[in-house]
């Protein structure tokens, strides 16, 4: 009934079967040995294609930081451009008022007009005769 003994007496696997196939693909790796077999010139072409793969995620990595350096470029220059927008817009509506016009315009001589205008009123008649002549 003595649990510790019964789990002490188990013995314990050694994976002593797996340390030399590391070690064995290790040196061989580290010699370049593993280049010379038959299995690797099979390889070649999914290692090719395996390469391929790897370059054309690494482009499209800086492609898509280029793009979104240009979509934020393209955005800071917008604001940028719709607050100009705004500003002159503004400037615009208050120097067209009747009496920022009428001081722009005292320096040229004209002068706002104190009289309201009046309307013509022409008859048919009176048009006819002034349209023949």
């Amino acid at each position: 009934m003595n649990k510790y003994k019964t789990t002490e007496t188990q013995a314990e696997p050694t994976p002593q079967k797996d340390a030399p196939k590391v070690v064995k693909s290790l040196s061989s790796i580290f010699s370049g040995s593993f280049l010379s077999k038959d299995n690797v010139i099979n390889y070649l072409p999914y290692t090719f294609f395996l390469t391929f793969l790897g370059i054309l995620y690494i482009a499209n990595g800086y492609y898509a930081e280029e793009t979104v350096r240009g979509l934020y470029k393209t955005t800071s220059e917008l604001k940028e451009l719709r607050s100009e927008y705004i500003t002159l817009k503004s400037d615009l509506n208050y120097q067209s008022k009747q009496s920022q016009v009428a001081l722009a315009t005292q320096n040229l001589g004209i002068k706002e007009s104190v009289v309201p205008p009046s309307k013509i009123v022409v008859s048919k008649s009176e048009f006819k005769k002034i349209s023949q002549q």
